[in-house]
């Protein structure tokens, strides 16, 4: 079973066609078919949980995930990563 941070909000026909869907990049935060009606997705304001180092964020397929707190506290760690390497694109995980 998969996690909710790791399946798209939208399936496989709309993938083919979304604009958004960018081979190894998040699905981003303003696309309506990425929204979270889950009870556990409560947006987190701590930013020792925000800015985690151990944590891996390119696990996360959905932008939204990145500031989920149940993400946060529950996502997988760099140190169970199957690949040493960073996924391509941009390493940056917030906009400033």
């Amino acid at each position: 079973m998969a996690f909710c941070w790791e399946v798209r909000g939208c399936d496989e026909e709309m993938q083919s066609r979304c604009p958004h869907n960018i081979p190894h990049e998040p699905c981003p935060a303003e696309c309506h078919f990425t929204a979270c009606s889950r009870p556990t997705h409560i947006i987190e304001e701590d930013l020792d949980l925000l800015l985690n180092p151990d944590l891996d964020y390119e696990a996360a397929v959905k932008q939204v995930c990145k500031f989920c707190n149940f993400f946060l506290t529950k996502g997988p760690h760099i140190s169970g990563r199957d690949f040493p390497e960073a996924r391509p694109g941009n390493p940056n995980r917030f906009l400033l």
